[in-house]
């Protein structure tokens, strides 16, 4: 996983950290092996910044970026992950809870695109059934090292009921689309479960949907 210098492991902004003033607050993870780019990407978003060393995460970081999404100010909590193996039991513990997954691959990396398959496991067995996923082909400004054809991740997102972009912390491609498409589908989700709990408790006061016949217009109620 690419990373930059420790300012990850420092805690986020007093500005940000303290800032009380949201509609919504959605703690998303960013998953997937060891050096697809996870900090890299994090950084790109929240940042604007990008370095091309390398410093594997150690454990689990996170930062804290507001941002403006169908007229609501919603807060986000990004969890940056370690991918290696020894970490995984550190880094499930924080799936429940979580709203969203950014589950990254690296184009030019044939192990990380294997490895995506068992990733979806792990977040099918440790996160809310809602939870929502996008599958990130990282790194595609990689043309000519590339072993993972867009089709190919494509497919795979389909078969596993994903979302799909290729993206490019380095050349920032798609960085921002793919953070902005997450909080979306979570907006929707969310507002669909409302619009579902609120037509259960119509049911539940009048299960049979019946009119009063005080507003039948006069006509026999017999």
């Amino acid at each position: 996983m690419a990373s930059t210098d420790s300012r990850l492991h420092q805690p986020p902004s007093q500005k940000d950290a303290a800032d009380q003033n949201f509609d919504y607050m959605f703690k998303l993870l960013i998953i997937g092996n060891s050096s697809v780019g996870k900090t890299s990407f994090l950084f790109r978003y929240a940042d604007d910044s990008f370095t091309p060393a390398f410093v594997s995460t150690v454990g689990i970081d996170f930062k804290v970026k507001t941002v403006f999404r169908n007229n609501k100010r919603i807060k986000l909590q990004i969890w940056d992950t370690a991918g290696q193996e020894r970490y995984r039991t550190i880094t499930t513990a924080y799936y429940r809870g979580a709203m969203g997954f950014l589950l990254m691959y690296d184009v030019s990396n044939q192990d990380s695109f294997g490895a995506v398959q068992d990733w979806a496991t792990q977040i099918k067995t440790y996160s809310w059934d809602n939870t929502q996923v996008i599958l990130v082909g990282n790194k595609c400004d990689l043309e000519d090292e590339r072993v993972i054809a867009t089709e190919d991740g494509q497919r795979l997102a389909e078969e596993l009921g994903f979302r799909f972009f290729e993206a490019s912390a380095k050349d920032n491609i798609n960085v921002k689309h793919v953070f902005e498409c997450l909080v979306d589908v979570i907006c929707d989700k969310m507002n669909e479960t409302m619009e579902e709990e609120s037509n259960l408790t119509a049911n539940h006061t009048n299960p049979q949907g019946f009119k009063d016949s005080s507003e039948s217009n006069g006509a026999c109620a017999c």
